[in-house]
């Protein structure tokens, strides 16, 4: 009997924490073939597949970028495509038919479930009916006066801690003017926690793993652990029901003055901090790629608490290694 086909995955971003731990997580399976992609010819995680499997990409905002993803997931027969950058994932979403017409399945939540999260102010005014949720308003709308401070201004879309800042009173608030595109929230007291989820075809979560993030740096967590707190882990599970999750996302929350978990943002892929999830039980990159294949999920994955400290680690090459910028072209 011949042996079967290994599924060729590629993932984007290699460069980031998030591509880094689904390439690493991936590659403890026998049944894959890695490829990597990335636009920085120096991103450290294509150096953790073999030279051939080595992809340079259009930075995801480009024009060209789904067009020449698109024929790279052809000419290399990716079966599945995992990307871990927010900017990509509505634009691949999108063109979710033209991956499945050239055999490629894009392991990624919807495209509805995917605008929802990367707009903050929807995703407020989904879940405030379902879940605790600070107050929340767009600049352009608020009278100053009105709020409690301080207060949490952060922009609309975008990823991580960028642009977010504390404001202290009506009158620094009303220098800030009207943006639109700018969301003003209240300021929720209470510890933060990171919650990895994932979801099955049906909706199902099937694991949702609390993390405390104990020290974070440039909004990367560094030192963590997990949590097993079964509030926060329905709190999750709720997020996830209101968004309708199919796959994996990061879902940030915060106590308030009642000590009750509060949703600050949902991040609708793999988080930098993912290798924690997984050593501690729950190896989502795995599990999504079954997912995407199709193929059953346990109807819970448990997990144990555990910490992390995190650190560089070192990728050592020939300099005749390094992928050509020629290559993307």
């Amino acid at each position: 009997m011949s042996e079967p086909t290994p599924t060729r995955v590629l993932v984007t971003g290699a460069g980031g924490p998030a591509g880094i731990a689904v390439l690493r997580s991936l590659a403890r399976r026998d049944d894959v073939v890695l490829l990597a992609a990335d636009m920085d010819p120096l991103a450290s995680g294509l150096y953790l597949v073999d030279a051939p499997a080595r992809h340079l990409v259009r930075p995801g905002l480009s024009e060209e970028f789904v067009d020449h993803l698109v024929a790279l997931c052809e000419r290399e027969r990716v079966d599945v495509l995992f990307s871990t950058v927010d900017v990509e994932l509505p634009r691949l979403a999108a063109e979710r038919k033209r991956l499945d017409a050239v055999g490629t399945t894009l392991a990624a939540p919807s495209l509805e479930t995917l605008e929802v999260c990367l707009d903050k102010y929807a995703l407020a005014q989904r879940c405030t009916e379902v879940l605790p949720t600070p107050r929340t308003a767009l600049l352009g709308e608020i009278d100053a006066d009105s709020w409690d401070y301080p207060v949490i201004v952060k922009p609309r879309r975008g990823a991580g801690s960028r642009g977010v800042h504390q404001v202290e009173d009506a009158a620094a608030l009303r220098a800030l003017g009207s943006d639109e595109d700018t969301l003003v929230q209240a300021h929720l007291p209470g510890d933060e926690y990171s919650v990895d989820t994932l979801a099955d075809a049906d909706g199902h979560v099937v694991a949702a793993v609390p993390r405390s993030r104990l020290r974070v740096d440039s909004g990367v967590s560094v030192a963590g652990a997990t949590v097993a707190d079964p509030e926060l882990e329905e709190t999750a599970r709720r997020v996830a029901a209101a968004i309708g999750l199919v796959g994996v996302a990061n879902v940030q929350l915060r106590r308030d003055a009642e000590g009750r978990p509060a949703l600050l943002e949902v991040n609708p892929r793999f988080p930098g901090a993912m290798p924690l999830t997984v050593a501690a039980g729950v190896d989502m990159p795995s599990l999504a790629l079954d997912l995407a294949l199709g193929r059953p999920l346990p109807a819970e994955v448990p997990f144990r608490e555990l910490a992390v400290v995190r650190y560089l680690e070192d990728v050592f090459l020939a300099p005749s290694d390094v992928v050509a910028e020629e290559a993307a072209r």
